[in-house]
């Protein structure tokens, strides 16, 4: 029988890093009214700032994969973490939309170097105790996003200052970093390799992640129009798609795990693959408010372990050095969250709405018909 309490410290440091990095991001939702304020942007002027953060992420990510299978994914967890500690408070005394566009930039940055690390610790971690972890190290990312907006929002409803309120945040977060930090593992990279592009089952599993990220995102961004859209609930109530989406996801990946061993990766990647575009159908034709609702539940459901199986697989093939693998699925399931709703604007406003969502129907087909080859990474 494997004996798990040697990497016990380690699968917790995992799950630190995660939830410190939901927690972080979060944090910037409530925030965010106010200092648009604070730099006096109108609505065009602040889109254009935030896209900062999206480019900080997106540069850092592939870096990330490079320093770390140079050096291992501990350094690289503790500097992004700590870089998140260190801007989250810059990003509300911002006075002007150059020194907030820098902030994002840099707290972007920390953000994707911890995503691809974490991730590649998690690799690491799911590989030495032979078991599946990743579903849970993600739900822990979920849960603290759903704490990190929390705070802020039960922090700025008692008139704390944007200031205040993003410090406390900081701290929080401090003090998860500092937990998980001795605790990480002490990997060693192998030879030096450049950065290369993704290839074989690596462009898969990217094609993938973004894929499913995409449609996580179309669901945060257009969900409600979609309720409005199909007169499912008023504009006032259209935000419980999003709600039901997201309960359901942390409810499955904390299970997840114990599915996956249970039934296996393919199985898993098969039954979620067809819960997701069942869910999106059930969305888009159901005339029963409730039944309808419930679709984004199922959407929930299925979509949930489908990232967490992509990110394992990465971790294990042998194409390509797992910590460039990981970086390549981390970017572009990232660019799969910033492109997905422009995306789905675009074709939305060629046809509509409904439509739009059908086409992610179509392009999460791809899951369970690549699942075989995803397995065999």
């Amino acid at each position: 029988m494997t004996d798990f309490s040697t990497t016990a410290p380690a699968r917790l440091a995992t799950r630190l890093a995660f939830f410190a990095a939901g927690f972080s991001m979060a944090c910037c939702a409530p925030l965010f009214p106010f200092i648009k304020a604070n730099i006096g942007a109108d609505e065009g002027q602040f889109g254009l700032v935030l896209l900062c953060l999206g480019l900080g992420s997106i540069i850092a990510m592939p870096v990330t994969g490079v320093i770390a299978a140079r050096r291992g994914a501990r350094p690289m967890v503790r500097l992004g973490g700590f870089g998140l500690v260190a801007f989250l408070p810059l990003l509300a005394f911002a006075g002007t939309p150059m020194s907030l566009g820098a902030a994002l930039f840099f707290f972007g940055a920390s953000l994707g170097t911890i995503d691809v690390a974490m991730n590649i610790h998690g690799a690491e971690v799911e590989g030495k105790e032979g078991r599946a972890l990743m579903s849970n190290f993600h739900a822990q990312f979920s849960i603290g996003g759903f704490f990190g907006a929390g705070l802020m929002t039960v922090l700025l409803s008692l008139g704390v200052t944007t200031v205040v309120a993003a410090l406390i945040g900081a701290f929080v977060a401090l003090v998860a970093i500092l937990l998980s930090g001795s605790r990480l593992l002490a990997v060693s990279g192998g030879e030096p390799e450049p950065y290369s592009v993704p290839r074989g089952i690596v462009l898969l599993l990217a094609i993938l992640a973004g894929v499913t990220f995409l449609v996580e995102g179309a669901i945060l961004d257009w969900g409600a129009l979609l309720i409005i859209d199909r007169e499912i609930a008023p504009a006032q109530n259209a935000g419980i798609g999003y709600i039901l989406f997201s309960v359901a996801m942390v409810a499955a990946r904390l299970t997840g795990d114990r599915i996956v061993m249970a039934l296996g990766e393919f199985r898993v990647l098969i039954m979620g693959g067809i819960a997701a575009i069942l869910g999106i159908g059930i969305v888009l034709v159901s005339p029963w408010a409730l039944v309808a609702l419930s679709g984004f539940v199922l959407v929930g459901l299925g979509a949930a372990n489908l990232v967490p199986i992509v990110f394992s697989a990465a971790g294990r093939q042998k194409i390509m050095p797992p910590s460039l693998a990981v970086a390549s699925v981390t970017t572009t399931g990232y660019a799969g969250v910033l492109m997905g709703p422009a995306l789905v604007g675009f074709v939305a406003d060629a046809t509509s709405l409904p439509l739009a969502f059908a086409v992610l129907a179509l392009l999460m087909a791809l899951v369970p018909l690549t699942a075989r080859r995803v397995v065999r990474a």
